[in-house]
């Protein structure tokens, strides 16, 4: 097993007043040429937007984008006639294609939405563009794995790339073990709260580890934590 660590507090950050960003990765005015990407994942933001603000209408193509809520509501609205609204537990996917416009909002006026995106690169380019969000029920990831992404399985949204997002919550004491789905992909954890050991190393909330070269990831709860885990290709 070969094994990075990324730890929350060298994450880039910009804080634009509506926008308070951490970037995992290079984006816009961070850039760190050690944290460009992991494999085929170029982007893992966090992001939280005030009350009534957003990101305008902006262009995408050619890449597959995830977005996962963390607290509160976020408006969505493309050119291709999607007009949603994302909670908690529910996860969106958007593959960008051949090129699309969209724009995203805190659907509040009153509350912070926190949301993880995520940005892999395509396995096939310029498809027509395509957009769907899925409800997954919480109590399916306690101590176990919960695929939300993935480029084979009907019970998950479709992704264009051989990709599988998952999410699990590990209670205190209790170990869930991740199998990879493809010979060859690497292992993206990230944690968003709690605090997990993986092969004697310890993560805390917003910690990440980058795997290759294994066929299982063990993860144990040192605390009730939640955690999502990106396979992705490596190149």
């Amino acid at each position: 097993m070969e094994k990075v660590i990324h730890r929350a507090k060298d994450r880039g950050h910009a804080n634009h007043g509506w926008l308070d960003a951490h970037h995992s990765f290079s984006f816009a005015n961070y850039y760190n040429p050690e944290k460009t990407r992991f494999g085929l994942l170029r982007v893992l933001n966090d992001d939280v937007i005030q009350p009534g603000e957003g990101f305008g209408t902006h262009p995408h193509d050619n890449m597959e984008i995830v977005t996962i809520p963390l607290k509160g509501e976020l408006a969505h609205k493309d050119s291709t006639g999607n007009k949603e609204v994302i909670h908690r537990n529910e996860v969106q996917i958007m593959s960008a294609g051949s090129g699309l416009t969209h724009s995203e909002f805190n659907n509040s006026n009153t509350d912070e939405v926190n949301l993880l995106q995520l940005w892999v690169f395509p396995k096939e380019k310029n498809i027509k563009p395509r957009y769907d969000q899925k409800e997954f029920d919480p109590s399916e990831r306690i101590n176990k794995i919960q695929t939300v992404v993935s480029p084979n399985d009907d019970k998950s949204l479709w992704i264009n790339q051989d990709a599988y997002f998952s999410l699990t919550n590990p209670e205190k004491d209790n170990e869930v073990v991740y199998n990879i789905n493809k010979n060859g992909n690497g292992v993206y954890v990230f944690v968003i709260g709690g605090k997990v050991e993986i092969d004697g190393d310890v993560l805390s909330g917003r910690d990440a580890m980058g795997i290759q070269n294994t066929d299982k990831v063990k993860l144990k709860a040192e605390e009730n934590s939640e955690v999502l885990i990106i396979e992705v290709p490596l190149n």
